[in-house]
């Protein structure tokens, strides 16, 4: 799809800044309110007043999470096309920069919208499970990281302070930690009910369970992350998303390394795939098998078990493509 127009937007808390780069070179500049009212009003003036087509016009802006969403919502609900894209990209893209301002943002993203135009990836309407069991987790973890807070001062600082000050904190930190537990656990409550309430989460849950290593939480943020295995079509590219897929570093004679994951990854995800593989090497099975036979070969443990996260993914991938759970004396072409 050819666009003849681009707008590129800075999202913030309270304002969208835009910057209009117009098929004859004319370089405009608006700002609203973070809000659907402001945002329709402005998009509606701004089409009506430079004879803007929605076919032939692109809307840009960086994924800055939650603070976008209602620009989202509006770009969807009337049909915009919209390209929302990772900041890192944006960046990376535009060379050495100095100073930083709002309008100049807005101004960088359109320039790169106009440059990069022909690998727009339009955002498209996704099921609300995936926006639920999304917010849901990231409430979830930010309770559990507050319980480990709590839990590892309680076990860190006995013997350390006078005694009368550590059981009165002991004894209100442990009223927070039964709270926050609590809490975890309506959560877990919850998701559980949006993905039995839904037949395709359900059953792409019980296909990823049915792998040894793949436990509760590693399936529901695969099923997360690859919005039901529509984002990532292929192992490979997941596996580039969760920091798992190794790459080379050459260059010409004299730069040699050995092949590497690479840092730019969700390290969330990273980490469950990290403790799936470790529950993984120490069940009976193949990958037991696998992990034990490359150890012998002298081979890296951490390079193993990278190796086995990798082996983890593309089962995930086979079985929910197959439709069939994982059966330990069929797959022995996923070993």
């Amino acid at each position: 799809m050819e666009f003849k127009n681009v707008i590129g937007i800075d999202v913030s808390k309270l304002t969208l800044d835009l910057c209009l780069l117009t098929d004859d070179g004319e370089c405009v500049f608006y700002q609203c309110a973070n809000d659907v009212k402001g945002i329709t009003s402005l998009l509606n003036n701004i089409f009506s007043g430079h004879n803007l087509t929605r076919e032939h016009t692109l809307l840009c802006a960086e994924n800055t999470g939650h603070y976008g969403n209602r620009l989202a919502e509006t770009a969807l609900l009337k049909g915009y096309h919209f390209w929302l894209e990772n900041p890192a990209q944006i960046k990376n893209s535009q060379g050495v920069q100095r100073g930083k301002d709002d309008r100049k943002d807005a101004e960088r993203i359109a320039c790169y919208a106009r440059r990069f135009a022909d690998r727009a990836i339009l955002l498209r309407p996704s099921e609300p499970i995936y926006t639920r069991l999304s917010y849901l987790c990231a409430e979830r973890e930010l309770l559990l990281i507050d319980a480990a807070k709590y839990k590892a001062q309680l076990k860190d600082e006995p013997g350390f302070i006078k005694q009368d000050l550590f059981k009165a904190k002991q004894r209100r930190y442990k009223g927070l930690i039964r709270q926050l537990e609590k809490a975890i656990k309506e959560i877990e409550e919850e998701i559980d009910g949006a993905i039995n309430s839904d037949a395709g989460c359900k059953a792409q849950y019980n296909l990823l369970t049915s792998i040894d290593g793949i436990g509760r939480q590693v399936a529901v943020y695969t099923i997360i992350e690859t919005k039901g295995f529509t984002r990532f079509k292929e192992a490979r590219k997941f596996a580039c998303h969760a920091g798992v897929a190794p790459f080379k570093y050459w260059s010409g004679s004299s730069i040699r390394s050995a092949h590497k994951v690479s840092h730019r990854a969700n390290k969330n995800l990273k980490r469950l795939l990290h403790m799936a593989a470790l529950s993984a090497i120490r069940m009976k099975g193949e990958l037991q098998i696998y992990y034990k036979r490359k150890v012998a070969e002298g081979k890296n443990k951490m390079a193993v078990i990278n190796a086995v996260r990798a082996k983890l993914i593309a089962r995930m991938f086979a079985i929910v493509k197959r439709n069939q759970g994982y059966q330990k004396n069929y797959s022995t072409m996923l070993v």
